[in-house]
């Protein structure tokens, strides 16, 4: 009976703590990281650091200054050299070093040794990135991230920067506007391409900035954000009739600068400008965001007057692209299906496309499209995204940087909420009030009444 009741009292905390380690790490891995990976992870880097380095072929011979003092101060045997390491900086999804090169290493040695220091020090993830020549940061990541996206709280706001999504490296994700001005997002059904929209026009939504749109689902994506539009077209007929006014509004910013630069002799460096940026804050427009969704909708023709249309519309997008950033004038081409057999103009429509977002799609045809001009390996990656995993995706840009990203769960209630509560923030564009969308009115509760009515009784 003693035995068993020893057992019971050293036994029973440990299978509470053993489950309650489980739950966490499998429920809440956050919480499992900061309590038991973190203290874990830490101490095998300490204890492991200079083996580990060994083994993976980062070390270089020791200087021969160094040689002569160990022989001399001890009997020790001399053993390569590991790159310095910086103070190890825990966060809430996984630790941060930075080490500093041995002579003759470079990041690529570094880099191309992530996976064994994943293993060899139990992460989720190893990443590596140059801070500045011979320093190089490691970011270890305790846990998949992108199971359940968790945006950072402290995130600044700023114009044309809007957080979407979360990094695999758990970093967030900023569609920046003023750098990468026009993007491609593709993305099949139930693929997470409407999730993505949504909080793009959520957090445009709260900033002085003018929203256009072209969805050519007759509206149903794009519609519930109509108080917040300055500009809507349901089908093609209507964007036929929109982009020209958008080419209008862009030439009239582009005679703006122009009037600018009539330099004169006494005119300061700091106010010549070649875009709208550099005019002063009450003269400069406005900026614009062309949101097209379902952009394969507007190549497709029936008839030769169709045809005719289509090719007028594929052109001034392309000028939009071409010369609506130095407008403020912005493009988001979202669609299922993007091509070469789409038409004339798609190819050139893509190449000025700086951003590319990759959703799960239907074909590698897609992928490539979307992917493979600027990094062929990002192709594979993203043709193995689950339909399991909705809202992930593969993001680069024409520099040949390519991530998986995911982004969080937005509903469609709360980003129509988002854009009520911003109506007021509507710019003032003449040239764009025949298109405004009529806004849907909340319904006003009924209100109850006074006094509680009793029922009758005999």
């Amino acid at each position: 009976m003693t035995d068993l009741t020893t057992l019971l009292e050293v036994g029973g905390p440990v299978a509470a703590l053993g489950g309650g380690a489980a739950y966490a790490r499998a429920r809440h891995p956050g919480v499992y990281w900061s309590t038991v990976g973190l203290p874990v992870s830490t101490v095998r880097l300490l204890s492991s650091y200079g083996s580990v380095m060994e083994a993976c072929g980062l070390t270089v011979a020791p200087s021969r200054l160094r040689v002569l003092a160990v022989k001399a101060t001890t009997r020790r045997e001399v053993r390569p050299v590991p790159p310095r390491r910086g103070i190890i900086r825990p966060t809430t999804t996984g630790l941060r070093v930075r080490l500093r090169l041995a002579p003759g290493q470079e990041p690529a040695d570094v880099a191309a040794s992530a996976e064994r220091l994943r293993h060899a020090w139990g992460v989720h993830a190893v990443y590596v990135t140059t801070v500045k020549p011979g320093v190089v940061e490691l970011r270890l990541v305790g846990f998949d991230v992108l199971r359940r996206v968790r945006m950072p709280r402290k995130l600044r706001p700023d114009l044309l920067r809007v957080p979407v999504a979360l990094r695999e490296d758990a970093t967030p994700f900023v569609r920046d506007y003023r750098t990468v001005p026009h993007q491609l997002t593709l993305g099949a059904t139930l693929s997470g391409k409407s999730m993505y929209l949504r909080h793009l026009i959520a957090g445009l939504a709260r900033q002085p900035v003018a929203l256009v749109g072209i969805d050519c689902k007759r509206g149903v994506e794009l519609a519930p954000f109509a108080p917040r539009l300055s500009a809507l077209a349901t089908d093609p007929e209507q964007a036929a009739e929109l982009l020209p006014v958008l080419i209008k509004e862009m030439e009239d910013r582009y005679d703006l600068i122009k009037a600018r630069q009539g330099i004169a002799p006494n005119t300061p460096d700091e106010e010549i400008t070649s875009d709208i940026w550099g005019l002063p804050e009450h003269e400069r427009p406005v900026p614009v965001v062309l949101f097209v969704d379902e952009v394969a909708e507007l190549f497709l023709v029936a008839t030769r007057k169709d045809e005719e249309r289509r090719d007028e519309m594929v052109t001034q997008l392309i000028r939009l692209a071409q010369l609506g950033r130095a407008a403020s004038i912005y493009l988001e081409v979202c669609g299922q299906r993007f091509g070469a057999e789409l038409g004339k103009g798609a190819t050139m429509l893509r190449a000025q496309l700086t951003g590319r977002v990759c959703h799960r799609v239907n074909d590698e045809a897609s992928a490539k499209m979307a992917l493979g001009d600027i990094a062929p390996e990002a192709v594979s990656a993203a043709c193995a995204i689950a339909p399991e995993r909705p809202g992930l995706a593969v993001a680069g840009d024409t520099s040949g940087g390519w991530s998986r990203i995911r982004t969080p769960y937005l509903s469609l209630g709360d980003a129509a909420e988002t854009c009520r509560e911003s109506a007021d923030l509507v710019p003032d564009l003449p040239a764009l009030k025949p298109f405004r969308p009529d806004a849907p009115l909340q319904p006003a509760e009924t209100p109850g009444p006074v006094v509680r009515p009793r029922p009758v009784t005999d």
